[in-house]
């Protein structure tokens, strides 16, 4: 008798509800055994916050993908004292799923110092971003390292991008490690699929080794937890090691002008605000597409548009750092940080126009989106 082999779709399907069972199985354990509070958290008062009826206007957040979070609005503090960090998994004790509890356990485990971190840093310095640099090699183009600040294993990096592909931050990270970049990757990323659906961290582990953390939610019934999730990102930017990718427009701009940006949005402003200390590289990034099967296949081949990358000194913030956390505040210092990558556009476009065709790059990379 012939043995029927299960379909490939079947397969996934019976590995996704696998992993659901295992991620719920895990998120009730963690439930019962719950992991001490973030070290970067510790001694912090937890304020938590509701969403008002009104929110305020759509907030953009760093995210990998085309859209825009919430974020709630919350009281403002007196003076320049920084606002008490929020706890993700505390605000969102009657909101998250138990899937998202069990993703937000287990990279959270990864984070704390011990082997299971040691291992993901390693596989992200070589396997991570191997294939990322072998698959754009042919194209890739890059300037201004000069420009990036001495490596610190225990302090932190934030960089930030202009954002028109899904891979930018994956290219610019990658070679930063290449050039010896030490810290931990971390990118937010929207909560859909990478934090709702089972199949979310294996892909997060495989594509990236757990890079993209925390989640972003999309719902406005969940925009307080937003806060929850920069606030995070803020604190592990402060107990040093960590290396994060931020896009101060917020979502990718869509248009056939690479040189022009989205409204700078609060949501980098607050990180950066909350970490004072820690610097922040612009860099502009102009020749990625949005399809990864054909953005590999023309690093491979060669055919694809030129992929130019350009990093710049760390942005100067001055009083804007020591202004009280508002969200004034915080959006001039993600305006400041949009600033900065126009300049580096404009840079971008005189090597283009100084070393090729930029019209015959511009169409060819049009055609690639």
């Amino acid at each position: 008798m012939r043995r029927s082999v299960p379909s490939t779709s079947k397969k996934l399907a019976g590995t996704g509800r696998t992993l659901l069972s295992t991620l719920t199985r895990l998120s009730t354990f963690f439930a019962g055994n719950r992991l001490p509070r973030p070290r970067w958290q510790s001694g912090s008062p937890l304020t938590r916050v509701s969403v008002p009826s009104g929110l305020a206007p759509v907030q953009g957040l760093p995210a990998n993908g085309g859209h825009t979070f919430p974020v709630a609005s919350e009281p403002m503090p007196e003076g320049n004292s920084p606002l008490a960090d929020h706890d993700l998994l505390e605000m969102g004790e009657s909101s998250l799923t138990p899937l998202e509890r069990a993703q937000i356990y287990l990279v959270r485990a990864s984070l704390r110092p011990g082997a299971l971190d040691r291992t993901i840093r390693l596989l992200q310095r070589t396997v991570g971003q191997w294939w990322i640099r072998a698959a754009t090699a042919r194209l890739r183009h890059v300037y201004g390292l000069e420009h990036l600040p001495p490596w610190n294993r225990s302090g932190s990096l934030i960089l930030v991008a202009n954002h028109r592909s899904f891979f930018d931050l994956y290219v610019t990270a990658a070679e930063l490690v290449a050039n010896g970049l030490p810290q931990r990757i971390l990118f937010p990323v929207r909560s859909t699929f990478f934090y709702d659906h089972p199949l979310g961290p294996a892909v997060n582990g495989v594509m990236s080794f757990f890079a993209m953390y925390p989640p972003i939610f999309r719902e406005k019934k969940r925009a307080a937890l937003n806060l929850a999730s920069l606030d995070e990102v803020a604190g592990l930017l402060r107990r040093g090691g960590f290396f994060v990718g931020l896009h101060p427009e917020g979502m990718r701009k869509k248009d056939d002008d690479p040189y022009t940006f989205l409204p700078a949005q609060n949501g980098v402003g607050r990180v950066i605000h909350k970490a004072p200390r820690v610097p922040v590289v612009p860099v502009f990034v102009n020749g990625l597409g949005n399809d990864l099967v054909k953005q590999v296949a023309g690093g491979v081949t060669g055919r694809g548009p030129p992929i130019h990358i350009v990093f710049g000194a760390p942005v100067e913030f001055g009083a804007l750092l020591r202004a009280p956390g508002a969200p004034r505040t915080y959006r001039r210092i993600a305006e400041k940080c949009l600033e900065a990558i126009g300049d580096l556009g404009q840079q971008e476009k005189a090597i283009r126009a100084a070393t090729g065709s930029p019209a015959e790059a511009s169409r060819k990379s049009a055609r690639f989106m």
